[in-house]
């Protein structure tokens, strides 16, 4: 005797939450709409991640701190203590830079953190399960943070601009081209100096290691200049002097420690060139290592 077979219906009805006109599966199929996931998803996630950490408010608080109060009050102290006339020979914006300097030193540990702090707690994983593509996750996590530094960095330095000038209402006054620098290209270069960081704590997946390296790279070839007393170290030392991050620094308030070297946008494309070349390392060691 033949074994009746059940019908369309009956098998449907079988099969729990299955979508009507939907593709046939033999199990399950969830009722949640599948949809492709893009660059834009990855980006939402990460600014979901660097907003809702409390390193990110800390870091941003103290960096912040660091431009604004040093900014204003090597301002006053040279309102306070001499002619404004003194500085006929300088842009006001120049007082900006020893708190940027310090200041950037919490954007670099910011960037470190935003991809090194990952693999210390392991949500890389995690983060990897939910979008495969590990380039899309890296280059969504470099568009964020990079945004998120260079806004961070143009507020504080325009407000500290600004405040300067009128302080020494007697002193020069800057040219556009000096305000377009000592604003929009120190912000763009302190971003970048970040971006660098966030490249090489996915490279080095060790938060101390990064940091130290990163603030090894800012200082070090400075500190090395300083000692290199031998004649026969003369020209090392006046290239560690022209390409040292400080120097580079003071380039866009146009008052550079050496005659020679780096001038102009030149440490713009410079840290622009150095960043693009790690970034492509980075990605091509995530694609090869484990997670």
């Amino acid at each position: 005797m033949s074994t009746p077979q059940p019908s369309m219906q009956q098998a449907q009805a079988a099969v729990p939450n299955r979508q009507a006109g939907g593709p046939s599966y033999p199990g399950y199929t969830s009722p949640i709409p599948v949809v492709r996931t893009h660059l834009g998803h990855a980006i939402a996630s990460e600014w979901t991640k660097i907003r809702s950490v409390r390193s990110t408010i800390w870091t941003l608080g103290v960096f912040v701190l660091l431009v604004v109060g040093i900014g204003l009050g090597a301002a006053a102290l040279v309102a306070a203590n001499s002619s404004p006339e003194s500085m006929a020979g300088d842009s006001p914006l120049l007082l900006g830079f020893f708190g940027l300097l310090l200041g950037s030193m919490c954007i670099m540990t910011l960037g470190v953190l935003t991809t090194a702090s990952e693999y210390g707690t392991g949500m890389i994983r995690t983060t990897m399960v939910a979008c495969p593509s590990r380039g899309r996750v890296l280059a969504a996590k470099a568009i964020v943070f990079f945004t998120v530094a260079f806004v961070a960095t143009l507020v504080p330095v325009v407000v500290v601009a600004l405040a300067d000038v009128a302080l020494l209402d007697g002193a020069r006054t800057p040219t556009g081209q000096e305000w377009l620098k000592g604003t929009l290209g120190i912000s763009l270069y302190v971003a970048l100096l970040g971006l660098l960081s966030l490249i090489v704590g996915s490279i080095i997946r060790h938060s101390a290691g990064a940091v130290t390296l990163m603030i090894g790279v800012v200082l070090a070839p400075l500190v090395l200049a300083l000692f290199m007393v031998s004649q026969s170290l003369a020209d090392l030392r006046q290239a560690l002097f022209e390409y040292s991050i400080p120097n580079q620094l003071s380039v866009f308030y146009s008052n550079s420690l050496t005659d020679s070297g780096p001038s102009g946008w030149d440490p713009l494309w410079i840290i622009l060139g150095v960043t693009a070349v790690a970034f492509a390392g980075a990605f091509a060691l995530l694609e090869k290592r484990d997670v």
